[in-house]
């Protein structure tokens, strides 16, 4: 979603790729693949490149785990970041390629490519603030009651990722539908008019779902935090 938004306020053409789809099976068919990424990206300059996932294709060289494929890949695609690489003002900005990059284990990402990347983010769970925000957003289409306290449920949700907070949404609002279909028969629900399951989200609508929407980071992730603001620390650039 964030890399989205980049390449929406940019106005750039955007390639959302997992590291899967750049995978194959047959010889040679994976630096293939990531050439013609690039050239597609060229073609539709200027162009977004997201890869999500980008460790489980250019993590570090020289492991127990690596195998020759898997060198190939990661050298064809450094060959092609750099080749989109180091644009200066001068360059013309509809010619532009960025290249967007995440990965849940920033450690493990091969050192080549960690400085092609050359701006470097950590994206923290979000704080209060943070999640209040993340509320309006995803309330801003649905029809709530005058009870519901943003603020109180964004306290409630303290540690919950944004996906969290989406799914929270989306489960309290079908509360509320909940609501209006019980103790009708099914011949009467499917009579129900398109305008009578528009009913206001309430706040209990959303005690009820945040006790079904579990944290996606558990205690033990939590701990580990730790690790990744030591690593931004150490290689982080904004």
């Amino acid at each position: 979603m964030l890399a989205k938004a980049v390449a929406t306020e940019c106005g750039t053409t955007f390639f959302n790729i997992s590291s899967s789809t750049l995978t194959s099976e047959y010889r040679g068919e994976s630096e293939k693949l990531v050439r013609l990424l690039f050239e597609m990206a060229r073609f539709y300059a200027p162009t977004t490149i997201f890869i999500d996932k980008i460790d489980s294709i250019c993590s570090r060289r020289g492991t127990a785990e690596e195998h020759e494929a898997s060198r190939r890949v990661k050298a064809e695609l450094l060959v092609q970041v750099d080749g989109v690489g180091g644009a200066s003002e001068n360059d013309d900005p509809s010619k532009m390629v960025m290249v967007l990059a995440a990965t849940n284990f920033p450690w493990d990402i091969d050192e080549a490519l960690r400085r092609r990347l050359e701006k470097r983010i950590y994206i923290p769970l979000p704080s209060a603030t943070g999640r209040e925000e993340l509320l309006r957003i995803n309330l801003r289409e649905l029809e709530v009651a005058d009870d519901v306290d943003v603020k109180k449920i964004a306290e409630q949700m303290e540690g919950h990722s944004g996906a969290d907070i989406t799914n929270g949404c989306r489960d309290a609002s079908m509360m509320a539908m909940r609501r209006r279909i019980q103790g009708p028969t099914p011949e009467e629900i499917r009579n129900i008019s398109r305008d009578e399951l528009q009913i206001p989200t309430t706040m209990e609508d959303f005690g009820m779902a945040l006790k079904k929407v579990s944290k996606s980071v558990s205690a033990a992730s939590a701990a580990e935090l730790e690790k990744y603001e030591k690593w931004i620390a150490e290689f982080g650039s904004y």
